[in-house]
């Protein structure tokens, strides 16, 4: 059975740029521009040539891809030729191989909103695409408010998408433009446009999340015959978002029935990129990636529940829908006060620890964790402390380094500039192979702001190490979660971290104590530990 080749198109470096709290550098632009094409994706839209100087900047910067690279813009105006519309010339004197225009579909929006006739919004339409193909471009024609318009007016929405179509759009894309449909209406619409002559081989579908149904409705739109798919990494885009293009492509490459009738510019080493794409962005965003996104998030192959754990021992397909390795993903025996032997044994072996069933320090681990739960420490969200734990009582924890004693001081003064700004110093000392370290850290970075006592500490911490510098050089914080368990005088700081190195590995350790400083600092210790545990380091 010959398959169909449908075509991934991403906008995160513009619609996704939409997004609330998100603007790119022209280098960041290029950095996921470039990881994009790596993973196989056919369409790189860059963003709005002229709109912005970093638009501008970028696609005079941008790297050669295999991908075609996109530049977007909108139909010309009334009362201009598409030849003489300066905004439009500015869209195409970006030189990229394709154009996407966006123009009205929808009645209200043509005669309200632009204040024109229906038909001079066809002559715009016409007229547009029809420039861009004889300048020897790639036309697409995004039909804005697609959807809605099709409720209020269906001939009218449907006659703007074949205008375009028969002025030589390569595709003509339906657009959910403010995110109401739901995929029933999605599919009846795309089955009315490839009746009315656009066939499914140019027709794209672009939704947005505020039904929380992007996705569902982009794969509607593909059962009914559309054939390319557009959306942002991890869902980015105004108001609720896009469709989550990290969820779409591992849906159509391993689901039935899109796996076995379409195929994509992907393959299944570049799905195994798809975890470490979704943490690039998120890196570059300097946001926390969400624990829940499906397929790539550090929960969605969790597995909490003693009785989940003890199935997933026997049957990984018990309570997992697919190999999360496939991609690059990794399986989660959580441990908690809820964990039983079957947890235990499952993260042991994750640990590449094998303990005899009978032995009774199996029983001594989980009387621990739940003993320590109860103080206020969490483990189903620190896995890297339960390690350290489990391996203590295995006698499998090496003593790398003693902290003999660390300080924290934060003092308020004057800069030079006579402004009042606190400033914190951590002092701590280490006792390494019987020798004594000390180690004098700021909490102040390199353009002078502070970064607060716990920065401070950690800078200290990590400044020398001795003889295991060399594997700790690439630790950063990427997270840092504080939570009071209790209240009152008998308050709790819970602290979980989570740290990362340069081979992408990301792991959480977590501290407890009435004082957050001291929580914070367990929670770091456990951080080096584990990495050094896990790297293979041997006490001195």
């Amino acid at each position: 059975m010959t398959k169909e080749r449908l075509y991934l198109y991403d906008t995160t470096l513009r619609d996704g740029q939409q997004t609330q709290g998100v603007q790119f550098s022209v280098p960041e632009k290029i950095a996921i521009a470039e990881a994009l094409d790596e993973i196989g994706i056919d369409y790189i839209e860059g963003g709005w040539p002229g709109a912005n100087p970093t638009d501008s900047d970028f696609f005079a910067a941008r790297p050669q891809t295999r991908a075609t690279f996109t530049a977007f813009g909108m139909t010309k105006r009334t009362g201009r030729s598409a030849a003489n519309d300066e905004v439009l010339a500015g869209v195409m004197n970006a030189g990229t191989p394709a154009v996407c225009l966006v123009g009205k579909t929808h009645d209200y929006h043509v005669t309200t909103a632009l204040g024109i006739t229906l038909e001079e919004n066809l002559d715009n339409i016409r007229a547009s695409v029809a420039h861009m193909v004889a300048q020897g471009r790639e036309a697409l024609f995004d039909a804005e408010h697609f959807f809605d318009g099709y409720k209020a007016n269906p001939d009218y929405a449907v006659e703007c998408c074949r205008v375009a179509y028969d002025a030589g759009a390569r595709w003509v894309v339906l657009c959910d433009t403010n995110g109401g449909a739901l995929p029933r209406e999605v599919a009846a619409c795309t089955e009315a446009v490839i009746a009315a002559g656009v066939p499914g081989t140019h027709l794209g579908i672009h939704t947005h999340d505020d039904t929380g149904c992007a996705v569902a409705n982009s794969l509607a739109a593909i059962e009914a015959g559309a054939r390319q798919v557009q959306g942002t990494l991890n869902g980015l885009g105004e108001r609720c978002g896009n469709a989550n293009l990290i969820t779409l492509m591992a849906t159509l490459s391993l689901k039935e029935p899109y796996k076995s009738k379409y195929e994509t510019g992907l393959c299944t080493e570049k799905l195994k990129s798809l975890t470490r794409l979704s943490r690039k962005l998120d890196d570059i965003l300097n946001r926390v990636p969400l624990r829940s996104a499906p397929y790539v998030g550090a929960s969605a192959f969790a597995h909490k529940a003693g009785l989940h754990a003890s199935a997933i021992l026997k049957d990984p397909t018990t309570y997992e829908h697919i190999v999360p390795e496939r991609v690059g993903n990794s399986r989660l025996i959580p441990m908690s006060n809820q964990a039983g032997q079957s947890n235990l044994r499952a993260r042991l072996k994750g640990m590449g620890i094998t303990v005899d069933p009978k032995d009774p320090r199996l029983a001594e681990i989980l009387d621990e964790i739940k003993a320590r739960e109860d103080r206020g420490y969490a483990y189903d969200g620190a896995q890297a402390s339960f390690e350290l734990v489990a391996r203590r009582i295995l006698g499998l924890a090496p003593e790398f380094f003693e902290v003999t004693r660390y300080r924290v001081t934060v003092e308020r003064r004057k800069n030079p500039a006579g402004q009042m700004v606190s400033m914190s110093e951590a002092v701590v000392v280490v006792t390494i192979g019987g020798e004594r370290m000390l180690s004098v850290s700021e909490s102040v970075d390199a353009e002078g702001h502070d970064r607060g006592p716990v920065n401070a500490l950690s800078k200290a911490l990590v400044k020398d190490l001795g003889p295991y510098q060399a594997l700790i050089e690439d630790i950063k914080l990427v997270d840092f979660r504080v939570r009071i368990t209790q209240g009152g005088t008998e308050a709790v700081t819970r602290v979980i971290i989570d740290s990362e190195d340069g081979q992408g590995s990301r792991w959480s350790t977590v501290g407890v104590s009435p004082n957050i400083v001291d929580a914070s600092f367990e929670a770091l210790l456990d951080a080096i530990q584990w990495k050094l545990i896990r790297d293979g380091a041997k006490a001195v």
